[in-house]
């Protein structure tokens, strides 16, 4: 197995959406690695940060976007409330979806 680079491997607090498996098409954030290649992803509601989904990186597509409140708080703290996870997923498609109807 190789190990994913630091350079190819998604940020703390970064957004992904999930490309296979029955979450296909879900956004999620991304607050850990489990090497050699894997993420664990929440988005606050269906997966909750004490129940983080551990994922492949070759099964997301990440975004350009860091929920920066959501990396802050996992840098400070460790961990990060469901409701902060759910309001960063909230606004990034509110902005996503501007985005789509200019």
């Amino acid at each position: 197995m190789d190990v994913i680079d630091a350079e190819r491997r998604p940020s703390i607090g970064q957004i992904v959406q999930v490309k296979k498996g029955r979450e296909a098409g879900r956004y999620a954030i991304v607050i850990g690695w489990e090497e050699p290649h894997f993420v664990l992803l929440v988005d606050g509601d269906k997966r909750k940060f004490s129940q983080s989904k551990r994922k492949n990186v070759k099964h997301i597509q990440p975004t350009k976007h860091i929920a920066r409140e959501v990396e802050e708080s996992m840098t400070k703290d460790g961990r990060v409330s469901n409701a902060k996870l759910r309001h960063a997923l909230n606004q990034y498609l509110l902005h996503i979806g501007e985005r789509k109807g200019e």
